[in-house]
């Protein structure tokens, strides 16, 4: 089993995103899955959860159902094997909500890329929060209904009709409140889209920079929302390498950078290299046959919160766990820890 550092005391905090791939092509598979037992992802998926042994994690990329069914299937087989999430939270996402119109021009209407973000479904390869410790629900706040054409300064360039309704976030843009001992810490979560499956245009690009965009202008204050007065965690899954791969990068690098967050850049303990990039193989967060590895996930905690660990749950050749993170998921974890005020 990957090592994750020494435990933690009693007062800190370990904080945690995935990618985790519970997305399915139709709505009620995911129910399905969870149900019977026998999917092996979602058993390596169990497995993996465990290990990582975070105290708050964000999953990106699981379906969504209002009741909330999934998350409580998910819940229970953690429990069975020995961590226990008392607390499910999700707001409904963007993708598979349609705008309407025939966003990628193909002359029809209600495809999945006519969508407010990607989805084959309404809910498709939404966001979750699992928590031991209590959500504020009645103060959780989601922005994803922002639209992109009210950026300051943004890059959408839809036609008027299409502005009007198009959102900025691809799944969402959510600030969830945690209650812990020493007052609410924020969860400060997104799934953006990713750079790429567009045409010269550029829309998912420019689309996916103005997502990041979204974050620093919301911390320093020029959106209509307020910002959090309290500590926070800005996590999620950004979809672009500040070093490598396609995509706008003055975006996520001008994020990584801001006053407010602090980038403790976590490493996994593999050892491989990417020949032809730039970045820091061990900052790899997933890896694709024809890209190879990069960064695209994140936990970024606000600047008074102090980091006493970090890491990607990427283990060495060798380890036990590898195979069950191959099994569930292209990403890999990325987890903090905190110590809290």
């Amino acid at each position: 089993m990957a090592l994750l550092g020494a435990p933690v005391a009693a007062e800190s905090l370990r904080v945690a995103t995935w990618n985790v791939g519970l997305d399915r092509k139709g709505p009620g598979l995911l129910v399905q899955d969870l149900s019977t037992g026998e999917d092996p992802q979602v058993a390596a998926i169990v497995k993996v959860i465990v290990a990582l042994d975070a105290d708050v994690i964000l999953l990106t990329s699981v379906d969504y159902d209002r009741g909330g069914v999934a998350l409580r299937l998910l819940a229970d087989k953690l429990s069975a094997a020995g961590v226990t999430y008392p607390v499910q939270f999700a707001f409904r996402p963007n993708t598979g909500t349609q705008t309407g119109f025939d966003v990628d021009g193909n002359g029809r209407i209600g495809d999945p890329r006519d969508a407010q973000g990607f989805g084959l479904f309404s809910g498709q390869g939404g966001m979750a929060v699992l928590s031991r410790l209590p959500v504020d629900e009645a103060s959780a706040r989601d922005f994803s209904g922002f639209l992109w054409r009210d950026l300051p300064g943004g890059l959408g360039s839809d036609p008027p009709d299409l502005a009007a309704v198009q959102r900025l976030s691809t799944t969402g843009f959510w600030d969830v409140p945690v209650e812990t001992s020493s007052g609410p810490l924020h969860l400060l979560a997104w799934h953006a889209t990713p750079p790429v499956f567009d045409g010269a245009d550029d829309r998912n690009g420019r689309r996916n920079h103005d997502e990041a965009v979204f974050w620093t202008q919301y911390l320093d204050g020029t959106l209509p929302m307020a910002a959090p007065e309290g500590p926070f965690v800005l996590l999620g899954d950004g979809n672009l390498d500040p070093a490598d791969g396609d995509g706008l990068r003055d975006g996520i690098a001008g994020l990584l950078a801001h006053p407010r967050v602090q980038d403790p850049a976590p490493k996994g303990q593999q050892d491989r290299t990417d020949p032809g990039q730039s970045g820091d193989p061990r900052l790899d967060t997933v890896i694709y046959p024809d890209l190879g590895g990069l960064r695209l996930d994140y936990v970024l905690p606000s600047p008074g919160l102090r980091v006493i660990g970090a890491g990607v749950l990427w283990p060495a050749d060798g380890d036990p766990l590898l195979a069950d993170l191959v099994a569930a998921s292209h990403h890999f974890p990325v987890w903090v820890d905190l110590e809290l005020p």
